[in-house]
Order: structure tokens, then sequence, then C-alpha cells
């Protein structure tokens, strides 16, 4: 009998020194993940906002398929929420502010367990890639949701593998989606209305190209402005030459205008593009993928029955631009070859 006593009261010291144990651990977490994605910060926090795209990189979908997602009419922006159900039960979120391309903060709420906070930051670096934060915190945690904690090494060691592994999947989607792109050729020819342009002519490499182009985009579009120059549509670069063989490139970068002006710098120059029949091409993506467009609109030209007309205009007109476009999956070239 003595020794059945003393077992009970050596079990009921350690239920106290057990449940001291666990009263004396934080009432409050934290638990924080930065990644740095190749891509800018826009173009993350779009994918981020909105709750249509978390199942793509969400770690917890990946490991239970068979979760059951909701999603409400606003998926995006402030009020916008969503909510899940799966084996350990009920789960909500809501955005309760946005600060555009720069941080969301969101409430979470599993069960009837408390709310907690949910914060993601974004933040360019000089190289173009982003650091991503996102945290989750919480506080007033009852007695057993600290004790599961206390036995289960802290937050920090349950759910941070998860985060990395979202933020390694969100990195790999959005990088995924930037390189997306299309190549639409129309099957019937297009007549091109022609008209009024300034100009800068230039030669160079195929390795110089794209810093010269840069460098005359920003001559030209700067005379325009400080002449009161009205454009009348996007701007363009008008092909006078590509030779392949010896790394040579010679076109021009124009912008239209809306009539004949008279230029007072000797290389920037007006002119006139008449009206002609073309094939056209349009892109829908990165630059980088230019050379495939021409390749399969010069491929279409023949395949149609048609002939280029090699003295006639050769032109690459860029609808939108990649300081206003963050995303190069949205930028759009149309592409005009004449044909005889």
């Amino acid at each position: 009998m003595k020794a059945l006593k003393y077992i009970f009261f050596l079990v009921l010291i350690a239920i106290i020194a057990l449940a001291i144990y666990v009263a004396v651990q934080p009432n409050s977490f934290s638990v924080t993940r930065t990644r740095s994605i190749n891509a800018p910060a826009a173009v993350i926090y779009k994918n981020v906002n909105d709750y249509k795209n978390w199942s793509t990189w969400s770690s917890w979908v990946e490991k239970d398929p068979e979760m059951k997602i909701t999603l409400p009419e606003l998926t995006k922006g402030e009020g916008a929420s969503y909510s899940w159900e799966d084996k350990n039960g009920l789960g909500t979120m809501h955005t309760v502010e946005t600060n555009t391309n720069k941080s969301i903060s969101q409430i979470m709420q599993i069960g009837e367990y408390p709310k907690s906070n949910m914060s993601w930051k974004f933040k360019p670096n000089s190289d173009g890639s982003t650091d991503v934060t996102w945290n989750i915190s919480g506080e007033n945690l009852p007695f057993d949701f600290k004790a599961y904690n206390a036995f289960m090494g802290g937050m920090d060691k349950q759910i941070g593998p998860d985060y990395e592994r979202s933020l390694e999947k969100l990195d790999s989607i959005v990088i995924s989606d930037m390189k997306k792109y299309s190549i639409v050729i129309d099957k019937e020819t297009t007549q091109h209305s022609g008209g009024f342009y300034i100009y800068k002519t230039a030669a160079t490499t195929f390795d110089g190209f794209k810093t010269k182009m840069a460098s005359m985009l920003l001559e030209v579009i700067n005379y325009a402005k400080k002449n009161n120059i009205t454009l009348a549509g996007a701007p363009f670069i008008l092909y006078h030459k590509w030779d392949e063989t010896n790394n040579a490139i010679m076109f021009s970068y124009s912008v239209p205008n809306t009539a004949r002006v008279i230029t007072t710098r000797g290389n920037i120059l007006t002119g006139q593009l008449e009206p002609f029949k073309a094939v056209k091409t349009t892109l829908n993506g990165d630059y980088n993928n230019l050379k495939e467009a021409w390749d399969k609109a010069m491929k279409a030209i023949i395949d149609i029955g048609l002939e280029q007309d090699e003295n006639g205009s050769h032109i690459e007109s860029y609808l939108n631009s990649p300081k206003n476009t963050p995303n190069p999956a949205d930028l759009k070239t149309e592409i005009y070859i004449a044909v005889k």
C-alpha cells in the first residue's frame, strides 16, 4: 500500500511539474521565412494577392491533394478570402490590408484556435530579384496548444519547413509563368496603314543590339516630348539589314506621329512609311522569343504561297514596354513582313 501511495505521489508531482512547464511556455509565437526570387516584386505580389493561385504553390495542398478549398467571388485585394477543409478541420483566411507591390496583411483561423496574423513583404533588389518574407504570428495561446507545441519542438520546427516549401514552389511557378509565350500568325494578309514617323538609324552587332536599341528609344522619345510632337501609336523598329553571317544589324528606331515634322537634329530624322501588304505575326511574351516569331512568320509566308518583298518594310512594333509591364509574359509585339 505504501508503495502505491509513493507511486501515486510521484505521478502527481510529475503531472504538476508538467503543467507548470507548459504554463510557463510563451503565450505567443512567430515564424518567418524569406526567399529571394528572381522576379519583379509586382509579378510576385500579383500572384500572392490572389487566393486563386495559392493551391498551386501551397505545401499543405501538395501534402494533402484531397483538401477541399472554397473560393468566394472576391479572391484578391482587401476583403478577399478563402476557406479550406482537411483532416484537421476547417480553416479560413482573409486579407485585411494591401500595399501594392510592397506588402499584404492577412488573418488566419483554424478551427476554434485563436486567430493568427500573417504578413508578406516584397523587397526589390538591385539585381532585379525580390526578397519575399512570409510571417505568421499568434497570441493568447490556449493551454492545449502550448502543450502540443512544447512537446513537438515549437511552431518554428513544426510549420517552418512548410513555409519554406511553399516559397520554393512559389519561386518555381512565378519563374515558369514569366517564360510563357505564344506566337500567333494571321492566316490572311493585312494592310499596314503606314504614316509619318521620326527615327534614328544605327548599325550594330547582334550582341550590342539590345543596348543600342534602349539608348535610341530614350533619345527619340525624349526628342518627341521636348518638341511637343504628338505620337500616333506604338514605337517600332524598321529593319534595313539583318546579316547573321557577318554579325551586323542596321535598323531605325521609330515613333509614329500625326503629321510630318521638320526635325532640328541631324541624327533624328523624319520619314513617311507608305502603306503596304504584309503578313502580321503577334508575339505575346518575352522579347527573347522574337527570333522564333520571325522564323515562324517567314516560314508561314512560304507555306501560304506568298513571296516576301525584299525591298519592302520589315517592322517590329512594341505595343507595351518592360517599363510598365513587369511580367515579360504580358509583353505584346507585332511583326509586319511585307509581301508581294
